[in-house]
């Protein structure tokens, strides 16, 4: 699939492409996976909402004298669905997370459930942020942010090595300086 469009975004069934004024980009699967340590940071982010769920449940249910018939049905399914949901949701994450940068265009693709699709042109780049919180230290992730002249907001590729993301920090910094535009 391939748009030519004006300055600005386009959205077709949650797929965004950005593209600056007579540039040609088409839609594609990025290349690059995210690191493997990823599948075990989005374990770990979503095991500890789990234990808070299933902690505040339990809490609930075992100090009531009489809990609520639906306090305990919703025990008992989020017991059953954390374990699947943690098994799951991080290797299908790993599958879909990719990103790319060319000489034009960064593309990212993202999601699990709501997948989205991203490109942002090299010449609307107007700032690149390297991001870690305490988690991602541990992992040794990091997580570039992209911030273009689009209303659709910053372009994010999480998951990446520490050392892999400010490579690509120095490269995308390097490319924007050098590429013709105003970035907005």
């Amino acid at each position: 699939m391939s748009w030519a469009v004006g300055a600005g975004v386009v959205q077709a069934e949650g797929v965004t492409e950005e593209t600056a004024p007579a540039e040609r980009l088409s839609l594609r699967p990025p290349a690059n996976r995210v690191s493997r340590r990823a599948i075990g940071y989005w374990t770990v982010w979503a095991a500890v909402g789990w234990v808070i769920l299933v902690g505040a449940q339990a809490v609930f249910v075992f100090t009531s004298d009489d809990p609520p018939t639906w306090l305990t049905v919703t025990l008992t399914i989020s017991c059953v669905l954390a374990p699947l949901h943690l098994l799951v949701m991080p290797q299908w994450r790993y599958r879909i997370h990719r990103w790319e940068v060319t000489g034009e265009a960064v593309y990212t693709q993202e999601g699990w459930l709501k997948q989205d699709w991203r490109i942002a042109p090299i010449s609307r780049i107007q700032t690149v942020d390297i991001e870690r919180d305490p988690v991602e230290q541990l992992f040794k992730l990091a997580k570039i942010t992209v911030t273009t002249a689009s209303a659709a907001g910053p372009v994010k590729i999480a998951g990446l090595d520490h050392a892999d993301a400010l490579a690509l920090a120095a490269e995308l910094t390097k490319t924007t300086q050098a590429t013709p535009g105003d970035a907005t």
